[in-house]
């Protein structure tokens, strides 16, 4: 515990790197600030650095590009391996295990040692491993390596410890699975075909043991070649050669049958007594042709041939179908006697398996389902009803069931939303399932101690919105919203709306939700924003409709005072067309109809609306000069304020959800008022200079607001922006360096000069959208204001961002689907390289401040002398932006604080973060009465506070002097819809958290928590004192920062582009963990990552899989608990009873000693150049992510000692199993001895 004091006397504190723009962390304008008398002020802060640590705990959803399939007949386990060396373990529900290959090669086949508890899986890199999967966490036991062999197929019988390695020069090798050693024994292509055969046979596709003596091996290989191996003699039993190429053998229970799948779509059985010919030849779906031909099918690429002792056999097939069909999905065939079953799937299908009632290949094998792998689904299907129903999935696979776009995570949410969520999603559910139960149902599972409400939100592409239970490292849908169904459906050649039909215009771009007032608001990419109500009742709506025409020309703006006395309209002399309507949304002019429209188009009839969250509001952004509206970048809502603000690269909007009306619209420049820190070159002005034509002027006149509030919704007319000064607003550049807007991060141009640069985001699109120099996409088009203002006519052509005939929206890909590498350096990087390297990512056009452009496309190279033309200096206290666009809004947060230094009390204020580092304060004046709340109006005055970082402002939090975190106020949520009691009517109630109420250590004042790309810093309010300073990173940039709670204290949990996890403490800031965790290769971990209270974070780790960390030192250590187990003991089923004359006189198939056979000393020692064994981490789980220092080694040591306890314990159950066999079998043998000791030898 450490103890920090500060005695605050007035001015701000001397610091490197603590002062940007100006000497006075305070103030803006450089001079030192009045502040009350000095004071001292204690914090104990309780958290050490011993309290983090970074580690993985579980993740969720469909594993990415699957290629194996595997099943453990008696634990019940599932495996499934994907291309990037993946292996997810399913069992239970709770039990789900992911591990991962170090090599990161695809898995090319899986195979369980049935009942061991281990796992071989064979990768891509010709290396073989064996999984122990007795611990909580699997780890590789042994690793063999072959150097020069391509490794094909594997087989692993039933209780051998001899693996069978086929290879793609035709050869079989044999591995001792306990040792990880090759056998000598080789069984070479050239002498398992005929001495005449003159071609390679080809790769071996199949390899598997005679059901009926495991001493005969079958081979087939790829040309069509299959060949019995008598392992004992060393020689091939039987050859069969045929003509198509084979896929797969599945032999029947006896021994006596096999059925082979072909290339051509045929299925082929051979009968052992006659090998010359098949028995049987059949196209399961190849139908004869009018002149007698078979029609061409697609291969087989599977079959299985399963025997049952109440019916038929069933033959199951991947394939096959008719190459004349075009556009049939793929299909698992079911053949079950004379019928035949089509199932169609909605993905390709990679692998299934036919899951039987016995391990044992010798026996009937009765399936009862089929487990069908597909691209991105996994299914599985009844075999024991007729109709083959399928089984209701529970695992959360369908997270990408519409590409993921955002994500969001609440952990310690209220107890009683999961239930309710869960009550009404229940009744959207699917019907007909199978009402058997799940048959993976391998390990166990308990709930642990340390669980709590968590509730995972993602947004997808299609508009929808899916609730999870991620209650105990679990994941469970609840609740699944659709936004597009507040919309009308665009039609085609519906003008602008034509354009949107092939496209993702309801794509959820971000979220913002209160558990508490269950409230939840989203923001979509065509520039719109609903906001829902929770209700558990149905109910009839008509959703009401705001347009917001938020648009920003700041080498247009001009002074108050030249327009004081119509600041509503324009001049009358204006050119440009759109600029001679009033900014009335209601009520538009013939000549702003073309541009002054949404992009969607709002149902306006009375909708009925099921019982969960009810639209209530939209609000969208309208078309300007015929291009479409920039993206939503930041948004907060309050509902104990009834307050929605909402900012993008043009300025910010707050709305009244309560009376339906528009508070403020302003530009971002109008909101810093008469401190404005920056220094705007001015320039010459133009003959016809115009005014805001979308921005409106607040007065202080309360009468013309109280006018404003008193129309109705539909006619609302936008408020005037509040001046407190009448100073005289320099002019602007005429043309501004164009920037990508994006929807939350930024990326800085990391530059060594001085003076702020750039920042470019991170982009929602897979592809650069910019062809020839052109930005072709919304997403990444330059603000309106920052586009020079070239009228029509003599003075040239209008200069567009969008080529001709581009549609305004492109497909709105996923943060799922991101690719775009992103080289992260650790190191700092010069100019020249990371701005060249920006450039090539984002394509961003470059314009000088001294002339205007009619084109963008000319060379990098020319933007490049231009861009190093420009060697202006600055001064140390004041930054210039003669360069730079509009200021984006980056981040909001509505919370009680003070706007102004002198405020004596804490109000209703808006923090408002920009991209060029500068929080603004905007205090409100909110009626606090309920009816004068809905009537009277809400006062804003944008002249608060200045404060001032590096980089982006990403988050805003509040702390009270004792350091304890503030939350937001909120309503405590009422059903609208109910019945109402006429005694007790419904009233809002709210719930504050005054910094006042909390303590009186400091008098009223509170710290205010400010994080950038750059830099943290805590000011004191309501001095803006700046107490504590920290730079986060030089050479990198903080993609995501959060204000957490953790082990009951707050701290700074921050994600840089360079992989970086850190955690600062508060309010000191002070490193607590710094791990370079996971680099920034793909903007889809930049776009969902997030953290989130009691030490946990979340990101997409691939399009359609949820990975969840932990930087909590309690979570990792409880993490065993909490964990699943994989392997649990059980006794293997006894074999069949062959009776005793067949098994007197029916082979020597048991008998057969592979130990004898395939030992060193039998067949000598394999080549050491063949392959390479390579130890593994001999079980104990090593941790890959761990925090450095003792205490990572500590924990280590800890889990280490877990391990060896959890498998000395395991051990000591297995003997105690064996020895009850043992008693059992000693048993059995005494009754055998006195029943038959007394008989004669021809009683028997």
């Amino acid at each position: 515990m450490k103890k920090f004091r500060k005695v605050l006397d007035g001015l701000t504190t001397s610091s490197p790197g603590g002062t940007i723009g100006s000497p006075s962390c305070g103030s803006a304008a450089g001079t030192p600030t009045s502040a009350p008398a000095p004071r001292e002020i204690d914090i104990q802060e309780t958290l050490i650095s011993e309290n983090f640590q970074l580690c993985k705990t579980v993740r969720h959803g469909f594993p990415y590009q699957p290629t194996a399939l595997a099943f453990d007949p008696v634990q019940k386990l599932l495996a499934i391996g994907s291309r990037s060396g993946g292996i997810r373990i399913l069992g239970r529900p709770g039990v789900d295990c992911y591990c991962q290959h170090e090599s990161g090669a695809a898995v090319l086949q899986l195979q369980f040692l049935i009942n061991e508890g281990a796992l071989v899986t064979a990768c891509a890199d010709d290396t073989l491993h064996l999984w122990n999967l007795r611990q909580r966490r699997p780890a590789v036991l042994h690793s063999l390596k072959f150097n020069r062999e391509r490794i094909t197929f594997c087989h692993l019988p039933f209780q051998s410890k001899w693996l069978y390695v086929g290879t793609e020069r035709g050869n079989t090798h044999i591995v001792n699975i306990e040792s990880f050693i090759l056998s000598g024994y080789v069984i070479m292509w050239n002498k398992a075909i005929e001495l005449a055969t003159k071609t390679h046979p080809g790769p071996v596709v199949h390899l598997s043991d005679s059901p009926k003596d495991e001493g005969k091996l079958l081979i087939g290989f790829e040309s069509g070649t299959i060949v019995q191996w008598d392992l004992r003699a060393k020689k091939a039993d039987f050859r069969i050669y045929y003509d198509e190429a084979i896929h797969s053998v599945s032999w029947h229970h006896e021994g006596k049958q096999f059925m082979c799948s072909h290339s051509d779509g045929s299925l082929t059985l051979w009968n052992l007594r006659n090998t010359t010919k098949p028995f049987q030849v059949t196209f399961p779906h190849g139908k004869i042709q009018k002149d007698g031909r078979k029609e061409s099918c697609k291969p087989i690429l599977k079959v299985e041939y399963k025997t049952s002792r109440n019916s038929e056999p069933f033959i199951i097939f991947s394939g096959g179908l008719s190459y004349d069909k075009a556009g049939r999905r793929p299909t698992l065939t079911i053949m079950h006697g004379k019928a035949i079953t089509v199932l169609e799937m909605d993905y390709p299908i990679v692998e299934f398996l036919v899951l039987c009632e016995t391990p044992y290949n010798n026996e009937v094998q009765d399936p009862y389902a089929v487990v069908v792998l597909l691209e991105k689904d996994l299914i599985v299907v009844d075999l024991t009803q007729s109709n083959f129903p399928v089984f209701e999935n529970p695992y959360p696979m369908d997270v990408h069931e519409s590409p993921v776009t955002c994500t969001a995570y609440f952990a310690d949410c209220p107890p009683d939303i999961i239930p309710i969520l869960y009550s009404i999603g229940a009744k959207h559910k699917k019907t007909g399932y199978s009402q058997k139960e799940w048959p993976i149902s391998g390990g166990t599972w308990m709930l642990g101690s340390h669980t709590y409400p968590e509730i995972i939100i993602t947004g997808h592409a299609d508009g929808s919105i899916k609730f999870w239970d991620a209650s105990a490292i679990t994941l469970q849908m609840l609740y699944k919203l659709k936004t597009s169904k507040a919309f009308e459906k665009p039609k085609v050649g519906d003008g602008r709306a034509a354009e949107l039909v092939e496209e993702d215009p309801f794509a959820v771009q971000m979220v913002s939700w209160c558990p508490q007032s269950r409230i939840f608001c989203v923001v979509g990419i065509s520039a719109h924003i609903i906001l829902y109500r929770f209700s558990k009742y149905d109910a009839n709506t008509q959703i009401v409709s705001l347009e917001v025409r938020l648009q920003c020309e700041p080498e247009d703006v001009i002074s108050p005072s030249e327009n004081e006395n119509n600041p509503c309209f324009t001049e009358s002399g204006s050119h440009s067309p759109h600029h001679q309507q009033p900014v009335n949304a209601g009520n538009r002019t013939p000549e702003g109809n073309k541009d002054s429209t949404p992009c969607l188009k709002v149902k306006e009839r009375m909708v009925r609306v099921p019982p969960g969250y009810q639209s209530e509001l939209v609000i969208q952004l309208q078309w300007i000069d015929g291009e479409p509206p920039q993206q939503i970048t930041s948004l907060d809502i309050n509902s104990a304020y009834g307050l929605l603000a909402f900012g993008n690269c043009n300025g910010l909007a707050v709305v009244d959800y309560l009376q339906k009306t528009i508070l403020l619209c302003m530009s971002t420049l109008d909101l810093y008022g008469a401190t404005d820190p920056y220094q705007r070159l001015t320039r010459s002005p133009r003959r016809n200079r115009q005014s805001t034509s979308g921005l409106t002027e607040l007065t202080d006149n309360q009468q013309s607001i109280d006018m404003e509030r008193s129309k109705s919704p539909t006619s609302v007319h936008y408020p005037t922006s509040l001046h407190n000064d009448s100073r005289i607003l320099p002019e602007p550049v005429a043309s501004l360096r164009a920037s990508h807007c994006s929807p939350v991060f930024y990326l800085l141009d990391n530059v060594k000069g001085p003076g702020r640069k750039l920042s470019l985001p991170t982009d929602l699109k897979t592809d650069l959208d910019h062809v020839n120099g052109h930005c072709t996409s919304p997403t990444s088009q330059s603000c309106s204001a920052g586009k020079p203002r070239i009228p029509m006519g003599p003075e040239g052509p209008r200069l567009t961002r969008r080529g001709p005939g581009r549609p305004p929206f492109r497909k709105a890909q996923s943060a799922a689907c991101m690719e775009i590498s992103l080289p992260v350096s650790h190191t700092e990087v010069g100019h020249a390289s990371r701005r060249a390297m920006l450039q090539q990512l984002h394509g961003v056009t470059m314009y000088s401040h001294d002339e205007h452009h009619t084109t963008a496309s000319y060379c990098w190279s020319e933007r490049e002398s231009r861009e190093n033309s420009f060697s202006h200096s600055r001064s140390s206290s004041v930054s210039s932006i003669d360069r730079e666009t509009k200021e984006a809004i980056t981040t909001l947060q509505f919370g009680e604080s003070f706007g102004r230094k002198t405020d004596a009390l804490p109000t209703p204020c808006l923090w408002v973060g920009t991209s060029l580092g500068v929080a603004l304060l905007i205090p409100m004046s909110i009626p606090t009465d309920q009816e004068e709340r809905m009537d009277e109006p809400v006062a804003i005055g944008p002249s608060g506070g200045v404060l001032m970082l590096k980089g982006s402002v990403l988050r805003f939090g509040f702390l009270d002097c004792m350091g304890a975190l503030i939350q937001s106020p909120y309503e405590v949520w009422r059903d609208l819809n109910a019945a109402e009691d006429p005694d007790r009517p419904r009233r809002r109630k709210l719930v504050h958290f005054s910094p006042s109420s909390s303590q009186d250590a400091c008098g009223d004042g509170h710290l205010a928590v400010v994080c950038s790309e750059r830099q943290a810093k805590v000011f004191l309010m309501p001095s803006q004192s700046c107490l504590f300073v920290h730079n986060i990173t030089e050479s990198s940039f903080v993609l995501r920062a959060d204000i957490v709670s953790v082990y009951n204290s707050a701290c700074l949990a921050c994600f840089c582009a360079n992989g970086h996890v850190m955690t600062l403490s508060l309010p000191s800031l002070r490193p607590l963990m710094d791990v370079n965790y996971l680099p920034l290769t793909d903007m889809r971990i930049a776009r969902t990552f997030c953290f989130t209270n009691g030490g946990q974070a979340l990101y997409l780790s691939s399009p359609t899989e949820i990975q969840r960390i932990t930087y909590s030192q309690e979570m990792c250590d409880n993490l065993q608990e909490m964990l699943g187990e994989l392997f649990t003991p059980i006794e293997t089923p006894e074999a069949q009873n062959r009776g005793f004359l067949k098994g007197f006189f029916g082979g020597n198939a048991q008998t057969f000693d592979r130990e004898e056979l395939f030992g060193e000393a039998s067949a000598g020692k394999a080549s050491r150049s063949l392959a390479q064994h390579i130890p593994g981490q001999g079980g104990v789980e090593g941790m890959k992510v761990a925090a450095t220092g003792v205490v990572g080694d500590l924990a280590r040591a800890r889990i280490a000692l877990d391990e060896r306890g959890q498998r000395l314990g395991e051990l000591e159950d297995r003997t105690a199993l064996m020895m009850t066999s043992a008693e059992t079998f000693s048993k059995h043998a005494h009754e055998l001895m006195l029943k038959c000791k007394d008989k004669k030898w021809y009683q028997f």
